[in-house]
């Protein structure tokens, strides 16, 4: 929990208080300095919630990052492993859509360059 929480709970709860008293004396100046000070109070206790949620959302990501990188050579070895049990057993169909790929790449590798379209004709 954060300082600005128990500080800001202390203000409102202040805030209260001199408000009540306020009321029972009659006195509008302490009145409005009693709502003056809740309303600071909980500024400050929502403003300290803000920071444990961010505090909180930082240590979760932390953790999902450490997670990933710890289990990331696992995802690669299993996902080498599903390519290799694939191309074993269908390995015509593998030749067939290394084929289809190189011959897509060869395409759009050799692809003429796009020519601006001329800016004005000679007619002579």
């Amino acid at each position: 929990m954060d300082k600005d929480r128990i500080t800001g709970t202390a203000k409102d709860l202040a805030g209260k208080v001199e408000g009540a008293a306020g009321n029972l004396a009659g006195d509008a100046g302490m009145q409005a300095s009693g709502r003056a000070r809740e309303a600071a109070g909980v500024v400050q206790n929502l403003y300290g919630q803000a920071k444990d949620a961010a505090r909180e959302a930082g240590e979760a990501a932390a953790s999902y990052a450490r997670d990933a990188v710890e289990n990331s050579g696992d995802t690669i070895q299993s996902g080498t492993r599903a390519v290799a049990r694939t191309v074993r057993d269908y390995p015509l169909g593998s030749v067939l859509i290394a084929g289809g790929i190189g011959f897509a790449l060869a395409v759009m590798m050799t692809r003429p360059a796009r020519r601006a379209p001329p800016r004005w004709r000679y007619y002579g």
